[in-house]
């Protein structure tokens, strides 16, 4: 190694030292303002920081602790503030309720109104593959937000948070969706065979479990359970849109295949 290279690797900020860097090169007052609570800076800085951020800076910690916590506290709030709302629905019709306002796309919607991305600690590898809008990093850290909130500020003032942010995602979610259909119309766009459902149950006779498989061109997209067929249809079909909205090469490729 010549001695330029070990005069700039000696140079190189350390991972606390590169972790505050990045934190501090923007601005998170926006951010604050959105969510509409204070937050230290110790604790904002761990809720952004990613695993792919930390593992590229001596294994630093990450959020993954902070979006198990949030995770909880969002499913708390959505299922009370559901139960609140409709109390004549049957636990058949508040489950996917629930499910709709939580999903990893809900979240991602969440987190791009509050403009989350830009305050994401990525490593280089997410930076380059636009990693700050992926889904599935925008839904996580949206969690750990909510997970550093209860831990600052307890459960009142978080449920209060997702109340507000996931308003118009409550409103919405007593909307009926016939996701079979909705699967039926995404993989026709795809150019492969139909869906087919296959079954299997569980359980005594008075509280069987019906889970159901979708498979398309050969492939399994996606799982569902259900006190019966219908409804375990329906989230298996609801599972293989969202996969099929992240990753329409499966079925793509499933097309070729056959043709």
């Amino acid at each position: 190694m010549s001695r330029a290279s070990r005069r700039s690797r000696k140079n190189r900020p350390t991972g606390p030292e590169a972790w505050n860097e990045s934190f501090n090169a923007v601005d998170h007052a926006p951010l604050l303002a959105a969510l509409g609570v204070e937050l230290d800076d110790d604790i904002l800085r761990l809720a952004l920081t990613h695993r792919s951020f930390a593992n590229e800076h001596d294994q630093l910690p990450n959020n993954e602790r902070l979006e198990f916590v949030g995770d909880a506290v969002l499913g708390l709030s959505v299922a009370n503030e559901l139960f609140e709302r409709y109390p004549s629905r049957p636990e058949s019709d508040l489950s996917p309720m629930r499910s709709r306002v939580v999903s990893r796309y809900a979240l991602a919607d969440v987190a791009r109104d509050i403009g989350l991305g830009a305050h994401i600690l990525v490593g280089k590898g997410e930076e380059v593959t636009g990693g700050r809008d992926k889904e599935s990093i925008l839904a996580d850290t949206t969690e750990a937000l909510l997970g550093a909130i209860y831990r600052r500020h307890g459960f009142e003032v978080t449920r209060d948070v997702i109340l507000r942010l996931f308003a118009q995602k409550l409103d919405e979610a007593k909307a009926s969706h016939d996701w079979k259909t909705v699967l039926q119309e995404r993989v026709a766009q795809l150019g492969a065979t139909q869906p087919q459902y296959q079954y299997s149950s569980s359980g005594p006779e008075h509280e069987r479990v019906f889970t159901a498989e979708v498979v398309i061109g050969g492939k399994t997209c996606g799982f569902g359970r259900g006190q019966n067929k219908k409804t375990a249809e329906q989230n298996a079909a609801r599972e293989a849109v969202f996969l099929l909205r992240e990753r329409p090469e499966l079925i793509a490729l499933a097309a070729q295949e056959e043709s």
